[in-house]
């Protein structure tokens, strides 16, 4: 895909013509009918074949989305750390009531099957060397005061974290790596549109092994009934547990995913153009695996706090339409790099 990389809105084109301003009349060959900048009265910062991003206030974007109009939210906000960070954090004793009319909105914009997927990392409370709980505050007024259900928490492993804070990790030594993030599963109703044949993992050595043996019904210790059908492989994959580890495209429950990526698309551009690298992207299998379990193509998911783009790359990929809203246009513009030469190797990032 042709991508023009502009301090003013674009539309790019997958056709490789070139892109118009994103305020010009859409032609037959330029917007779809149902592409999601015609949701917005307000000229998207870059359109691609299957979304749009903004610049500007995200609060502002979500109020102007009709209701009911979003399949997925995922998104990884600030999180509330005690130092400060250059894309801006909101402070622990603030975060819940800086965060929840964001929460009100995306609650509104959800259809009624829609979900809704947090990513947001612990912290630990400045001068001493115990956890804040203000993430767990903020999961317990999105269900009771905004009515969301939780669906399942999930985690993702982050090897590539850093052994922070360095004073009670690495100088005095009494407290471990940090290496967890939560991805709270979040929805408008108890049964939200979901189908986990969508992220089926290869079978085990030894599911394969029982297939071919065989099992007897047995009852564990543990009171699980064992049935002769536990050893059928029909279904193609096993069903991934809620702590994803991903190798490649093999997801898993304890998301096992770095994001240090140093050779990536995004990341090589960035360099060659000498934009500033956003401090702080999440995995693109992360989006990845939410996507495919919770949307169908054509779906739409949006990511208000979205950085680099990277979950609007990945809807692409999966053929949903996207919308995006960030604050900073250095970290839009970098985005843009993500949609360049889908064409030729779809699976980079």
């Amino acid at each position: 895909m042709a991508t023009t990389v502009s301090t003013k809105p674009q539309t790019v084109y997958d056709n490789g013509e070139a892109p118009l301003p994103a305020s010009a009349e859409p032609t037959p060959h330029g917007l779809s009918l149902d592409h999601p900048a015609r949701l917005i009265l307000k000229d998207p910062f870059f359109a691609s074949r299957l979304g749009a991003a903004y610049c500007g206030d995200s609060l502002e974007m979500l109020k102007a989305l009709p209701s009911e109009s979003v399949n997925l939210v995922v998104t990884s906000p600030p999180y509330a750390l005690h130092f400060k960070k250059a894309y801006g954090n909101e402070h622990k004793d603030r975060y819940v009531k800086w965060f929840l009319p964001f929460a009100k909105e995306i609650q509104r914009v959800l259809t009624n099957d829609g979900s809704f997927v947090l990513n947001i990392g612990g912290s630990y409370n400045k001068g001493t060397p115990t956890r804040s709980i203000y993430h767990f505050k903020l999961l317990i007024a999105l269900v009771e005061e905004i009515g969301f259900h939780l669906a399942q928490e999930c985690f993702w492993y982050n090897p590539a974290k850093m052994p922070v804070p360095a004073e009670w990790v690495t100088v005095r030594r009494i407290r471990v790596r940090d290496s967890v993030e939560y991805v709270w599963w979040l929805s408008k109703t108890p049964y939200p549109k979901a189908s986990n044949l969508n992220v089926l993992k290869e079978y085990s050595e030894d599911m394969i092994r029982l297939n071919r043996n065989g099992v007897r019904s047995t009852t564990r210790p543990s009171g699980h009934v064992i049935r002769e059908s536990f050893d059928k492989i029909d279904a193609g994959g096993s069903i991934p547990p809620n702590v994803t580890e991903s190798e490649f495209d093999i997801p898993e429950s304890m998301m096992k995913m770095g994001n240090n990526s140093a050779n990536d698309v995004y990341t090589r551009r960035c360099k060659e153009e000498g934009i500033k690298i956003h401090p702080a992207r999440f995995p693109a299998l992360l989006p990845k695996f939410f996507i495919k379990l919770l949307t169908d193509p054509n779906d739409l998911v949006l990511d208000p706090f979205a950085g680099s783009l990277t979950a609007g790359a990945v809807a692409e990929q999966l053929d949903r339409r996207w919308i995006a809203g960030e604050a900073v246009e250095e970290y839009l513009k970098a985005g843009t790099f993500r949609f360049q030469g889908f064409s030729q190797n779809p699976m980079l990032f």
